[in-house]
């Protein structure tokens, strides 16, 4: 791994632990023509949430791995908790009510960003879209990182929202788009070079079960790295590379009180 200091914000103020409060901010005038049929389920009412409870006093950028949405899956149908305010809504009031807007309006990325749910975040919405030859395939997707890491380059604190999770580098394969949607090992590296950053994986059906696929992921990921668990709608975990003293407690703190609804820290490793 490239240089990982860690990400502790010097010279930005402590916040206590606990919920965090946002100032909204009237909603910037550009506008993303980006649609994607899923936001608003619980995953992503989590990942939100994590996201708005760690950012405070860092600048945060989102590298979103947009790819087109597929039809005839279940992927983002697991949005009834919109429907039971009372078991939801407290865990982020605000958040909760911007989901159920934008889910009933069918919106995508681009109303996450227009209403500034994540506290003035930068946000790199290059889309994954590639058609041309598979020779070029390699060459293309080098670009398209290097605008991702050109768009994030003044954030602290990065998180990548790739579909399907984390891969080898030799599992990205050029030949089937359904590869496309991850996020390789040396682009992880890259987002975490000198900073924290947190990784979406969406859990598998590894031999051995999900608690050992992330086990395995923190034998791949420099040592350190923390993982929380969020069994809602469908198996997920958030890695979180180059944590500070300051993420830690706010991550500790997150699992805590959103345990009820299945998340929960991943006991830290060892060796």
């Amino acid at each position: 791994w490239l240089g990982a200091p860690g990400c502790d914000p010097s010279g930005h103020e402590s916040r206590p632990v606990g919920v965090v409060k946002f100032q909204r901010s009237r909603p910037r005038k550009r506008v993303l023509k980006m649609q994607d049929r899923y936001v608003g389920d619980v995953g992503d009412f989590v990942k939100y949430g994590l996201l708005r409870h760690l950012s405070p006093g860092f600048k945060l950028g989102v590298a979103w791995y947009l790819y087109r949405s597929k039809n005839g899956n279940n992927d983002g149908k697991h949005d009834s908790y919109l429907r039971k305010p009372a078991a939801w809504s407290h865990f982020d009031r605000e958040l909760f009510d911007a989901m159920q807007s934008i889910r009933s309006r069918r919106g995508g990325v681009a109303d996450v960003e227009a209403e500034n749910l994540l506290n003035g975040a930068v946000f790199s919405g290059k889309r994954l879209n590639f058609r041309d030859s598979f020779a070029q395939w390699g060459a293309w997707r080098r670009h398209w990182f290097e605008d991702v890491l050109r768009d994030l380059r003044d954030c602290n604190l990065v998180f990548a929202d790739p579909d399907n999770g984390l891969c080898l580098d030799e599992q990205l394969n050029s030949s089937r788009s359904l590869y496309w949607k991850r996020l390789p090992k040396s682009e992880a590296e890259a987002l975490a070079s000198g900073r924290c950053a947190v990784f979406y994986h969406h859990n598998t059906r590894r031999k051995g079960g999900h608690a050992a696929e992330i086990e395995y992921w923190l034998g791949v990921l420099p040592a350190g790295t923390l993982a929380l668990r969020a069994r809602v709608g469908s198996a997920r975990t958030f890695f979180v590379v180059n944590p500070s003293p300051d993420i830690e407690v706010r991550l500790v703190d997150f699992a805590r009180v959103w345990a009820p609804v299945g998340v929960e820290l991943h006991p830290r490793r060892t060796t």
